[in-house]
């Protein structure tokens, strides 16, 4: 999967981007190699669930993809 990401110069300096397509998804760093590791730290925490609030019987299995 490809996710645009919108990236914007900071007025107080350093970067800060957005992603589209997962609404509230952010993050900022002072250097774009830290905006970087930090846009995709931001795109996994917005996308993780956490299973244990998912009702999963013994029929159901468990996957974990990459995108």
């Amino acid at each position: 999967m490809k996710l645009k990401v919108i990236i914007h110069h900071a007025e107080e300096g350093g970067f800060w981007a957005e992603v589209p397509a997962i609404p509230g998804c952010a993050t900022q760093g002072d250097t774009f190699d830290e905006l970087l590791k930090n846009i995709y730290e931001a795109v996994e925490g917005c996308l993780s669930v956490d299973i244990q609030d998912i009702a999963v019987t013994d029929m159901d299995k468990i996957m974990e993809i990459a995108v």
